[in-house]
């Protein structure tokens, strides 16, 4: 039996664009629906949403199910939580808070084998491994294994230059709505001066040699920021597409709820 190929770090070391949807509903019907739509990428959010290991391991085959690329966002860089996602399938993972090299380091290190890794050695209850059916597993894993390091935070961008030195971290993706409230914009990741320090830090990225990635909804950031030289480029969330869509499907039948309009922004 032969190893999944990993499509998504495959196609962007080939310099191609990539767009992806975050799902954050935790059942694998929505999970499906995003991986069916016809996305590059589909982005498990274990951080946010209230996601265990079970229902995202149910998720991860939804999405597999289509031949699409899952990427799994941790709640924190935490390699004990890498490992069991590494052998339950998971070939991308997504750690947020990255705020120095050693911390960089330690997710790339959990990544992969050692002695180049940490990650333990478990392919007898793996799926990863089909429980050790896959053919040359031990020497193909790691390069079909895709880090990503999640910049957010103020603290981050001062440590930029630690980060993109690491061997290992494939992707710097960046966070505009953490980023922005720790530059005191919280709930404007649109605000000008988090605008310019997305770019600039784009730039840096892609100077160095990595992949730069971001997510946000509006369409003229969207274009901005790839303009930049990102490829790793999410558009969207599943919860709020449905959210949105069912308050306006309301909204034209009860008029009156035109005047419940919030403020809170993503």
């Amino acid at each position: 039996m032969k190893l999944r190929k990993n499509t998504f770090k495959e196609n962007i070391y080939q310099g191609k664009k990539q767009y992806g949807i975050w799902n954050g509903i935790v059942d694998s019907y929505a999970a499906e629906m995003c991986a069916g739509a016809g996305f590059d990428w589909v982005c498990i959010d274990g951080e946010h949403a209230p996601f265990d290991l079970r229902t995202i391991l149910h998720n991860m085959q939804a999405i597999q199910s289509h031949n699409v690329p899952a990427i799994v966002r941790i709640p924190a860089a935490d390699p004990v939580l890498i490992k069991q996602l590494l052998d339950a399938g998971a070939q991308n993972i997504l750690a947020p808070m990255i705020e120095s090299g050693d911390q960089a380091e330690l997710i790339a290190k959990a990544m992969v084998y050692p002695p180049k890794g940490i990650r333990g050695v478990g392919t007898a209850l793996a799926r990863a491994a089909q429980w050790n059916r896959v053919n040359d597993y031990f020497k193909l894993a790691n390069d079909e294994m895709c880090c990503i390091g999640q910049l957010e935070s103020v603290k981050g961008v001062e440590a930029l230059d630690d980060i993109l030195a690491v061997d290992g971290l494939d992707i710097v993706f960046i966070g505009p709505a953490d980023l922005g409230a720790t530059m005191g914009y919280l709930g404007q990741p649109g605000h000008p001066e988090v605008v310019a320090l997305v770019k600039d830090c784009i730039k840096r990225i892609v100077k160095a040699g990595k992949i730069a990635g971001f997510l946000t909804g509006s369409k003229q950031l969207i274009q901005e920021y790839s303009d930049c030289g990102a490829q790793m480029i999410g558009v969207g969330v599943d919860s709020i597409l449905l959210a949105k869509a069912t308050k306006a499907m309301a909204e034209t039948y009860k008029p009156e709820l035109l005047d419940q309009q919030s403020n809170t922004k993503y």
